[in-house]
């Protein structure tokens, strides 16, 4: 009884990049392009330029869409100068948002991280349990352990699902705190 292996076909570069394309569609958090390798059974090297190449095609058709590098992998979304339209028809649709008191324990954690609820108290003034218990139930900060003083008080920072929600491929990519400053500067 003879087994004959069967040899996998080469995949055209044309197929690897709608394979990728699809994927990287279909995935609902960024993925690697090292996960998109394995499932692909391709080289890195092969998928990276895939990707490329889809970030080129995107650009080069000035889409609505574009593949953007979000937390270590890749993911499709709305170019950032229609932000504001996008913006606009999604305040139509009903959706959970944070409070201004999430939204400024948020801000605190982003910034100071990892922070305890003590040090997010002295800058806020106000008590934050229940900002939160909402950030965790959403997931857009995680416990980051305990901090070595008396009490012992947990530390928290943000999670990955925090830099999906907000488009941001690491910390880095935050605002600087002076153009906060201005912003709210020039508001007043």
């Amino acid at each position: 009884m003879d087994l004959a292996i069967e040899e996998k076909q080469p995949r055209s570069i044309g197929e690897i990049v709608s394979i990728v394309e699809a994927l990287i569609f279909v995935a609902d958090e960024p993925i690697t392009s090292k996960l998109l390798a394995e499932v692909l059974d391709e080289n890195r090297e092969t998928v990276e330029s895939a990707i490329e190449n889809l970030v080129r095609e995107y650009d080069g058709r000035e889409s609505g869409l574009q593949i953007r590098e979000i937390a270590g992998g890749w993911q499709l979304g709305t170019r950032t100068e229609f932000h504001d339209e996008v913006r606009k028809f999604l305040k139509t649709r009903p959706n959970a948002r944070l409070s201004l008191a999430a939204l400024e324990t948020l801000a605190v954690i982003a910034y100071k991280q990892p922070a305890t609820i003590p040090e997010i108290l002295e800058i806020r003034g106000v008590q934050s349990a229940s900002a939160i218990k909402t950030l965790l139930d959403k997931r857009l900060i995680a416990a980051k352990g305990r901090k070595e003083t008396v009490g012992r008080p947990m530390q928290y920072g943000t999670s990955k699902d925090f830099l999906i929600q907000f488009g941001l491929k690491d910390l880095s990519e935050l605002p600087s705190i002076e153009d906060f400053e201005d912003l709210t500067s020039g508001s007043v």
